[in-house]
């Protein structure tokens, strides 16, 4: 490695849950202005049960997660102050029939053109946002990462439970989210002008409306100088999101050192993989894009960390990356501890229960 590692900073997407129930609780409004009081910025999401928080940018990893930390603990405590309980969790275990759509203009609009799909959102993810020097560097950059996609679904995979019962996916916000017709695996791109050339169409046709629908797991970013790997559930703890941010960093460093052309996997094999990768997380066989052979995930997760060891050497995260791979094979991810939980009583405000406590697990 000879370029300096690129900047790191984080978006995580959070369920508010009523305490009683776990139901999805309305209150993003008055979370986010009570965040406000204390210095956090919380960005409202497309349904009234959801937020968002923003890392400050970051070159290491340990200030990354004090940051993450910081966030998950201060939101916490004002959305306690509302009534409601902070939950990073990909889609709620106990769900009522739909959700209530946060009432701004560009919202609103979403649910007039996109109906049923805008109503049963509520689902959270996690974006990671690398520093690229410009829009094509990104989108090539994109092209490298396409492989390893599924891999990071697999570690993060954090929503098995929905409707207070086992859907039988490790992840099945992934499912849910690729409904959306700019959503999920991203096409392999010839060029910045190709991407582009894509997104008018996609927008001419209405199936997005503006730039920002582009849900693309891997995008050029609309607001920063990054490029974006939106491909995971918001994972269950600030260690294991911590983790998928140094790994997404890490392959970004190797794709901008890369001389050789990125592999052009076919689309019908990635979205196998990323089915893949839902119906079984960490714990299952996962699909080698490269060779199209089933492998078990935990071997495609060596395989990734393999690959990025030179950015992990130069970044000084190799011991943190092994000490967090290690927690989370011997404790398992979010879907690992939902399942048990739900195994274990039979009753889904266990499950509610754990992801309040996993939440906030490292934090204090």
């Amino acid at each position: 490695m000879n370029a300096a590692l690129p900047t790191v900073g984080v978006e995580e997407e959070f369920l508010l849950a009523d305490p009683a129930s776990g139901a999805p609780a309305p209150r993003n409004v008055e979370v986010a202005a009570a965040a406000a009081e204390v210095g956090i910025d919380l960005q409202l999401e497309l349904t009234r049960c959801q937020i968002e928080t923003n890392t400050e940018v970051h070159t290491k990893t340990s200030e990354l997660l004090d940051d993450l930390r910081r966030l998950r603990t201060g939101v916490a405590s004002c959305a306690e102050k509302h009534g409601a309980r902070l939950l990073a969790v990909g889609v709620p275990p106990a769900v009522q029939d739909e959700f209530p759509v946060t009432d701004t203009p560009r919202y609103q609009r979403i649910e007039r053109n996109f109906g049923m799909l805008a109503h049963e959102q509520g689902l959270c993810g996690c974006h990671v946002h690398v520093g690229v020097p410009a829009r094509d560097v990104a989108v090539r950059v994109g092209n490298y990462l396409r492989p390893w996609l599924p891999v990071l679904l697999s570690l993060t995979a954090n929503s098995p439970v929905y409707r207070a019962t086992d859907t039988g996916y490790a992840s099945w916000r992934s499912i849910m989210w690729r409904r959306w017709p700019s959503a999920g695996p991203p096409p392999f791109f010839a060029s910045i002008a190709d991407y582009d050339d894509m997104v008018e169409m996609m927008l001419a046709s209405g199936s997005i409306l503006d730039t920002a629908m582009v849900y693309w797991d891997v995008r050029p970013s609309a607001s920063f100088p990054t490029v974006e790997v939106r491909v995971s559930d918001v994972p269950a703890t600030v260690e294991e999101t911590a983790l998928l941010a140094t790994l997404i960093r890490a392959a970004v460093a190797m794709a901008l050192e890369e001389r050789r052309p990125a592999p052009p996997v076919p689309a019908e094999v990635l979205r196998a993989a990323y089915w893949k990768a839902a119906r079984s997380g960490l714990d299952g066989d996962g699909l080698d894009t490269r060779t199209g052979r089933t492998v078990p995930a935990r071997i495609l997760l060596d395989q990734l960390i393999d690959y990025v060891t030179p950015a992990l050497e130069q970044s000084g995260d190799q011991e943190f990356v092994a000490a967090a791979v290690a927690a989370v094979a011997a404790r398992g991810n979010g879907a690992r501890r939902q399942r048990a939980a739900l195994r274990a009583h039979n009753d889904v405000t266990e499950v509610i229960d754990e992801l309040a406590a996993a939440t906030l697990e490292g934090c204090y």
